[in-house]
């Protein structure tokens, strides 16, 4: 018997035992990709029962462009002083809500680059006043990555910041800034973001605050199958030690390959799937498939339609992913990088919902569910 088979067989099992990193690295390497996907949706049905697909309506809001960490694969930061660097204020950050709110959205996606002009009390004035302006938004704001840089800004230790922005109206940090959880890795693509070690503390700290999170992967960079899932372990290891601890975990886990168009890696004539770096929509599927198998205890993954296109999303419904994601209406990282399509309707997250056998469900950033659209299924579909 081929030990990917055996493996995918143990997974079948009512009480399927914990994937070991070399054994998802087999089946990531050498399971066809029709058995990958079979069993991520039979852990999907187990993990996630009934029909529902998720989606949200939120923004995405780059309150700044000014960043000092220089990661390789970014196309969006600039540097202190560039001519095109900028810094939005308190009004223009709130108009933006202001639009979000006409269309019926419940949270906004703040993230910007570690800018080392803004003081600390920056941060706490702009989530008080947004909280007073916009009660209805849930305020997800600052990846780690952003919460290191302000520490160093302000001199407070990460965990002194995430309570300062608590207090000032913060629902909860975004998983951004992680990519490659393996320092080897990480060091290669971003030798200034420090190391996994980091990320995960404060997203340790920020959970032991009762702040919501979602993991992130961006993968692709050259890496092999068992560094991939290599990130996936820390991130279960971590998600385990919130439950042991009663803290709330990482809500879901999103991936997505690195996007090479604009970015140094393109500049210098590296194109996708050249050299091993990007990745093709079957070895994006073939993450999504192990990642719902691997990552027990997270609940709930997330196609990402924005860099893969609707299309591959909703194959990946088919292969373990439950949510869809948002709408999106303002991204402007992905998009630096070479990505055409960055905002969907309601309407066609819908549709690509139900045109793969699902029911969509509008949700919340803490997944509760706010609105199921009404529909007929055939009872032979998913």
């Amino acid at each position: 018997m081929e030990n990917w088979r055996s493996i995918l067989e143990g997974q079948l099992q009512n009480f399927p035992p914990e994937l070991s990193v070399e054994d998802a690295a087999e089946i990531y390497s050498n399971a066809p990709l029709n058995d990958l996907m079979f069993v991520a949706m039979e852990r999907r049905r187990t993990q996630v029962p009934g029909k529902l697909v998720t989606y949200m309506i939120d923004r995405n809001i780059n309150y700044t462009n000014v960043c000092t960490i220089n990661c390789h694969f970014c196309s969006f930061y600039r540097t202190p002083g560039h001519k095109e660097s900028y810094t939005q204020n308190v009004d223009q950050i709130s108009e933006r809500i202001v639009e979000l709110e006409r269309l019926g959205g419940c949270r906004i996606l703040m993230q910007g680059g570690v800018n080392p002009s803004l003081p600390i009390e920056w941060y706490t004035e702009l989530l008080e006043e947004l909280s007073k302006r916009h009660p209805g938004i849930s305020l997800d704001c600052f990846s780690p990555i952003e919460i290191e840089g302000i520490a160093e800004v302000s001199g407070l230790s990460t965990i002194e910041v995430l309570s300062r922005f608590r207090d000032s109206g913060l629902h909860g940090l975004p998983g951004g800034g992680a990519e490659m959880l393996v320092d080897s890795v990480r060091h290669g693509i971003s030798p200034r973001k420090g190391s996994a070690e980091n990320w995960l503390r404060v997203m340790s700290e920020a959970q032991s605050l009762g702040l919501i999170t979602s993991a992130t992967n961006v993968f692709g960079f050259g890496e092999s199958h068992s560094e991939r899932v290599e990130h996936m372990a820390r991130i279960r290891s971590l998600q385990g030690e919130a439950a042991l601890s009663g803290n709330p975990g990482f809500t879901s886990f999103v991936s997505w390959p690195v996007m090479l168009e604009n970015n140094a890696f393109g500049k210098i004539g590296l194109r996708r799937n050249s050299s091993g770096l990007g990745a093709s929509a079957v070895e994006y599927l073939r993450h999504v498939a192990v990642s719902r198998i691997f990552l027990h205890n997270v609940d709930h993954i997330q196609a990402s339609w924005p860099t893969m296109g609707l299309e591959v999303a909703q194959i990946a419904l088919s292969g373990g992913a439950d949510d869809i994601g948002s709408t999106m209406m303002e991204e402007n990282v992905v998009s630096a990088s070479g990505t055409k399509k960055t905002m969907a309707s309601v309407a066609e997250l819908k549709e690509t919902i139900l045109q793969s056998g699902f029911v969509p469900a509008l949700r919340d950033s803490e997944y509760n569910i706010l609105e199921v659209t009404e529909v007929e299924l055939n009872p032979l579909q998913v």
